[in-house]
């Protein structure tokens, strides 16, 4: 459990008190996923604000993929949004992720939280090493949120997924489909929108133009069909 509202990482200190606005910290159940798109221009800017003075490094990748990196995957069970129930808890989770992802990745290269799943590209020595902090996060937060909502033994998450990547090209396709997933998804209409992705730090190292030319060039096609359905 996240106890402090700042922690130090890599140098960097990331504070979480926010002031955001109380359209925000007052969305009902099962809030988030369903009404961002409802927030005011005002109410985004503030969550956007939030995710950017976090200052949450992008890495970028080394100079050919191989063996050791992988897209990890993990949603909730039956994909409810037990993440989105409110925007406190999806920061809150986001931190912890990102801790778990850091303490067994060489690397973390793209990743994005959704409110009932996630994905990130990373780099790691031993694929076991790295999910066994997810699974720790699953654990601990599904007992977490199960006490808070008077629903013990509810089952809350479904197991994390690898898939390695295989060439460059998948490599590039895989950042793109990260970044793109909130928009896959129906929350917003652009990447750097969704706060909780690393796409604002994305577009801030490689630039504009840039990303639009590694859009272009390595295009998502059918990737997530069949696992990662919009609808879902």
């Amino acid at each position: 459990m996240v106890r402090s509202s700042s922690f130090s990482l890599s140098g960097l200190t990331y504070d979480f008190q926010s002031k955001l606005k109380l359209e925000l910290l007052t969305l009902e159940l099962p809030t988030l996923m369903y009404r961002w798109r409802k927030l005011s221009a005002e109410g985004r800017r503030e969550v956007l604000g939030w995710r950017i003075k976090q200052e949450f490094p992008w890495h970028s990748p080394p100079h050919r993929s191989g063996p050791g990196q992988y897209l990890l995957t993990a949603a909730c069970y039956e994909h409810r949004p037990h993440v989105g129930t409110s925007l406190e808890r999806m920061q809150s989770f986001c931190i912890e992720l990102l801790q778990s992802l850091q303490s067994s990745c060489t690397t973390v290269h793209a990743w994005v939280l959704l409110p009932n799943h996630y994905h990130a590209l990373v780099t790691t020595p031993d694929l076991d090493v790295s999910l066994k902090p997810l699974g720790l996060l699953h654990g601990r937060t599904s007992f977490r949120w199960n006490g808070e909502e008077n629903r013990r033994r509810r089952k809350v998450w479904f197991n994390a997924v690898d898939r390695t990547m295989r060439s460059e090209r998948h490599y590039w396709s895989t950042i793109n489909y990260i970044h793109h997933n909130p928009v896959r998804h129906g929350y917003v209409q652009k990447w750097q929108d969704w706060p909780f992705s690393s796409a604002t730090e994305y577009l801030a190292k490689v630039g504009m133009e840039k990303a639009v030319e590694i859009w272009r060039s390595h295009p998502l096609l059918d990737y997530g069909k069949g696992w990662d359905d919009p609808d879902m």
